[in-house]
């Protein structure tokens, strides 16, 4: 059987999210029939290179969706919102990588490891889920299915890369001015990023917790369907390039051990288990840089309570956290 060729629209094609969904529909040899790049004025004219030809990057505007069948949209909440609505009356069905709609009840929020199903619920719109909270998700929701988690205590290690290509280029900055003895220069963060770690992703909320801890805890409940969750995040902002790390303990309402979490996680879609910690190996940003794995490892039991879990997951934010999902889930379609 032929695979019909799509009318594809990258939305923010020129930043740091938009270059890899570029990159990962090639890889993945998604059914591209044209492909139509789109960023804001200043970028326009550019040139990106999609199977061998390099296409010209087109002016973001409310008629940029003629013809096109999905949309993959990563140019920040409020583009998504002003333009997404548009893509969707032009006949496109948009995948959303902000968080303009994702905790919108007539919106799907899919990790497709984890709720593939909900795709067929859209009226339009799917959402792409926050990184941090994808790669947990993928991790968590198979022990979820053998033993139903109660609580999840999560404190993440999230790198620049997650501030986009600004902040990427601040890291390299300040690191680059520090060797050289110049003061640095701080703009996509509050405070220096290099050699430091920021307990602040986002704004504050006025109960001490920041946005992105709360997408955290929304997300998660959404995804795995499991409004019952309690979920406890501190996200910290790391000066590491690529890949988030998360400490996660978790708490089960019947007992899993870790031989046998090891064992179910091993065989789950999108789980890589790194766990020999005798021979120094357990998951690294480093090594997940680049790749589409959820890697896990350090799985040990939490003495203090009656069926408590310990683990550390680790994913690239930009490949499986943003452009490998939405690809994913444009595959489904």
């Amino acid at each position: 059987m032929t695979t019909k060729l799509k009318n594809v629209a990258v939305v923010g094609a020129t930043g740091a999210v938009g270059n890899e969904m570029i990159e990962t529909l090639e890889q993945r040899k998604f059914p591209v029939g044209n492909i139509r790049l789109l960023a804001s004025a200043n970028s326009a004219g550019k040139t990106l290179p999609f199977n061998g030809k390099e296409v010209t990057v087109e002016e973001l505007t409310e008629d940029s969706f003629k013809g096109i069948e999905i949309a993959l949209f990563s140019a920040g909440a409020e583009r998504s919102k002003k333009f997404a609505p548009h893509a969707v009356k032009a006949g496109a069905v948009v995948i959303d990588n902000s968080s303009a709609f994702r905790m919108d009840a007539g919106v799907p929020l899919v990790v497709p490891e984890v709720n593939a199903h909900a795709i067929k619920l859209h009226k339009g719109i799917i959402a792409n889920p926050n990184c941090s909270t994808i790669q947990m998700v993928v991790a968590l929701n198979p022990l979820h299915k053998k033993a139903k988690i109660k609580r999840i205590v999560v404190s993440t290690y999230q790198s620049v890369s997650g501030a986009g290509q600004k902040g990427i280029n601040e890291l390299n900055n300040q690191v680059r001015a520090l060797y050289s003895f110049q003061s640095v220069k701080k703009k996509a963060f509050p405070h220096q990023i290099a050699f430091n770690c920021l307990p602040q992703i986002d704004v504050f909320n006025p109960d001490g917790y920041t946005k992105e801890e709360q997408k955290m805890v929304n997300e998660t409940r959404k995804i795995m369907e499991a409004p019952e969750i309690l979920v406890s995040p501190t996200a910290v902002r790391v000066p590491v390039f690529h890949a988030h790390s998360e400490s996660v303990n978790v708490e089960f309402e019947s007992d899993i051990s870790p031989e046998e979490a090891k064992e179910i996680l091993s065989k789950a879609p999108g789980c890589k288990v790194v766990d020999d910690p005798a021979n120094f190996s357990y998951p690294l940003a480093i090594d997940a840089a680049g790749t589409d794995d959820v890697f896990i490892g350090r799985i040990r039991r939490d003495a203090t309570v009656k069926h408590g879990l310990n683990m550390w997951i680790v994913s690239d934010n930009i490949r499986k956290g943003a452009a490998l999902n939405a690809v994913q889930i444009a595959e489904l379609l």
